[in-house]
């Protein structure tokens, strides 16, 4: 006995017919998600325009750097650091730290190099190998560098940042930045200039 099959139809399958109420628990939905979304865009955007992105503006703007470590002398107990350094070199911050965190104060001074480097210059007169340990990043002595007739002594990991130190006259100098050492030099021998010179004795 063969088995009937039922005849196929081509009548597409029926479509769900929602409530009224259905209806409106699907709008109100919709309707709150755009609500909670309206929100949201009109918390960020105050946000946004009051904290714009970063410009390239804001970093290479030229900090007068003799005015400022002439403000924090008073603090610091000498004259710091304010080294003279060719065109096109700029200072992008320059400030007196009083040490609440590292219990050393310090003088620093952020540079931007010709290539687009930074290279950070820090100044003590209160230095100590831990604190020296963590301004370096804690990176190995891998050696000396001349500059500006002077020895530094260079610590560096071989990746990321490298670190000159400088110990002279009672101060130490610490330059740190990922530029090219070629750029330290420039630093460290304006840094040993400035150091020798009779007004910052």
């Amino acid at each position: 006995m063969s088995e009937v099959r039922p005849e196929a139809t081509d009548q597409p399958a029926p479509t769900p017919v929602l409530t009224a109420k259905q209806a409106k628990r699907a709008n109100a939905t919709v309707t709150g998600m755009l609500i909670a979304i309206g929100l949201t865009i009109a918390v960020f955007l105050p946000v946004f325009f009051l904290n714009p992105g970063s410009k390239s503006e804001v970093y290479e703007r030229n900090i007068d750097v003799p005015g400022v470590a002439a403000q924090a002398e008073g603090a610091a107990g000498y004259l710091p650091l304010s080294v003279e350094l060719p065109e096109p070199w700029r200072a992008n911050y320059a400030r007196w730290n009083s040490g609440s965190s590292s219990r050393v104060p310090a003088w620093e001074v952020g540079y931007l190099t010709p290539k687009g480097q930074h290279i950070a210059l820090v100044e003590t007169d209160k230095a100590n190998p831990t604190w020296t340990a963590q301004a370096t990043d804690n990176a190995p002595v891998t050696g000396d560098r001349k500059a500006g007739g002077e020895s530094w002594e260079l610590r560096d990991r071989g990746e990321g940042e490298k670190h000159l130190v400088l110990e002279k006259d009672g101060y130490t100098v610490i330059l740190s930045g990922a530029g090219e050492l070629d750029e330290f030099d420039t630093v460290a021998a304006a840094v040993v200039k400035e150091l020798d010179a009779p007004a910052s004795q």
